[in-house]
């Protein structure tokens, strides 16, 4: 008989945790920089840049709190066109799976669209989400994460957040929900590990082992 998981919910971020939209994001970095009148980003400053929380980057970048929906609207609706150009990152979809077939409950909070979520995860991948928040603003992660423990029934302890990003770690702790980071995102791996998140993942089997540790690898 299996253990019980170390936690009753999961809660993913989506672009990169789920999804690879990193380089996607990059490609067009120059185009939206000049729309939005913005600092331009150097390749050499691109891995400086990854090791500064989200907050800043945008202090770094020039960019004022208030263009940030502006910014948000146009990059929705720019991979609303180009969602065929970015996939899920390898042994994703058998993560998602084997959590859910382990009887552990998965949510999605994300700052993306939903319909841009649902084109990149497939019907099947989303089913497996009970509450799915999209729409979220750039640091407005908290209050979607206190929505999701209301309607799940369950205490903050019961809860994991996995993202990619410093403010995904600082948003689940402002809700009492244990941190965990991803290494195949953004952010570098020393501006992660600063934060204190409770675990690390260098792969998507890596969740499986820490949230279920009585369960192998997908």
């Amino acid at each position: 008989m299996l253990d019980a998981p170390r936690y009753r919910m999961v809660i993913f971020d989506f672009d990169g945790t789920l999804a690879d939209s990193g380089d996607w994001f990059l490609s067009i970095a120059d185009e939206v920089a000049e729309r939005f009148r913005f600092r331009r980003v150097a390749p050499e400053e691109i891995e400086g840049l990854r090791g500064r929380t989200t907050r800043e980057v945008i202090r770094y970048l020039g960019i004022p709190r208030w263009k940030l929906p502006i910014i948000a609207r146009y990059l929705h609706k720019r991979l609303a066109e180009e969602a065929h150009k970015i996939s899920l990152f390898d042994g994703i979809e058998p993560m998602l799976e084997t959590l859910q077939a382990a009887g552990v409950r998965l949510a999605l909070v994300t700052s993306n669209a939903e319909d841009n979520a649902r084109a990149i995860l497939g019907a099947a991948n989303m089913a497996r989400f009970e509450q799915v928040e999209c729409g979220a603003s750039l640091f407005g992660k908290a209050p979607r994460y206190r929505r999701v423990l209301r309607r799940a029934g369950l205490s903050a302890p019961d809860i994991l957040s996995v993202g990619d990003e410093t403010r995904d770690i600082t948003a689940a702790r402002k809700v009492g929900i244990d941190p965990a980071a991803v290494m195949w995102g953004y952010a570098r791996r020393d501006a992660l590990t600063a934060l204190g998140p409770v675990a690390t993942f260098d792969l998507p089997a890596d969740v499986i082992s820490f949230v279920h540790a009585s369960l192998p690898p997908a």
